[in-house]
């Protein structure tokens, strides 16, 4: 199967600790590398990662507070020294360019490349990006400013040709692209081979649902229904409810209950308050409703 990896380069909210850097993860499709969350410090994990500047195209921003936005211009300037000319997107909340444009126009005024700001209405779900790959939609959620997650959906792959039954209806060469795109076979005898006997389905294609800051929201479970992996914010353990409630964050008992109902394959957490030392009990308080939770480290690797 195709690489489609989530890279944890920062897991914590909005204070970095000595455990744990602020908001950013890379998600690589197929070599191509996606940015979500762009907090202090991300380059320097990104480097830790074994990661390549050279095949970073995109960065999505889910709303812009420092924790999330932060280590944009540090970036951006790294990529200039090291003689970018490829253009960069980022994708960030209306109103969020003119923040990030003030920065870039004030430290990299010799900025060797184009950056394409693309601004999106975090009230809507739409697809703000698309290629052969993959397909990115955002998430409406709810916090104290305009704020969404993104919905990562692969593109789903064409069949495998089955190459026995191929070379005995003897399928030639300049057909396997279309078979493999589901054309039947009529061979020189005009008999019609079904595409199901000359080929076996496709791997299913995959999704990654990223809710970052948001006060709880139900209704979330509708739109990452099914997806293989769910990375959703726990900032608070279920005993400050209050403190989540007042912060519009969530709670480790909230995230899973989505998962739960959401049905999702596996359940990621993150964006730890500071106030934890030890993420172990946030996790379990997970597990004690979605058993096939993961709590979020930095550098951790995960496979979808």
């Amino acid at each position: 199967m195709e690489i489609f990896r989530l890279h944890i380069l920062g897991c914590g909210s909005a204070i970095p600790t000595t455990k744990h850097n602020p908001s950013s993860q890379v998600l690589n499709i197929r070599e191509k590398l996606f940015m979500i969350d762009c907090g202090e410090g991300t380059q320097l994990q990104f480097r830790k990662a074994g990661l390549k500047f050279s095949r970073l195209n995109n960065i999505f921003i889910s709303h812009m507070h420092g924790d999330h936005c932060f280590g944009l211009v540090g970036i951006i300037s790294t990529m200039a020294l090291l003689g970018r000319t490829a253009g960069l997107r980022i994708f960030l909340p209306e109103g969020g360019q003119d923040v990030i444009k003030a920065q870039t126009d004030y430290f990299c005024q010799d900025n060797p490349f184009e950056i394409e700001f693309v601004p999106f209405d975090s009230r809507k779900r739409e697809v703000i990006y698309q290629d052969r790959s993959v397909s990115v939609e955002t998430i409406p959620l709810k916090h104290r400013i305009a704020c969404a997650g993104f919905l990562f959906r692969e593109t789903q792959g064409p069949r495998h040709i089955n190459r026995e039954m191929c070379d005995f209806h003897r399928v030639p060469q300049y057909m396997m692209g279309r078979i493999k795109n589901g054309e039947d076979f009529v061979n020189d005898e005009g008999e019609t081979i079904a595409n199901s006997l000359l080929t076996t389905p496709a791997n299913p294609a995959r999704s990654y649902a990223y809710c970052s800051d948001t006060a709880y929201l139900p209704g979330l479970k509708e739109q990452i229904a099914g997806v293989d992996l769910l990375y959703h914010e726990t900032t608070f353990a279920e005993s400050e409810a209050k403190r989540a409630a007042e912060t519009f964050h969530t709670t480790t008992t909230q995230a899973a209950t989505i998962a739960a109902e959401a049905k999702v394959k596996r359940l990621l957490t993150g964006h730890y308050s500071a106030r934890y030392t030890d993420i172990r009990p946030l996790a379990e308080e997970c597990r004690r409703i979605f058993a096939r939770t993961t709590a979020a480290e930095e550098g951790m690797c995960i496979d979808i």
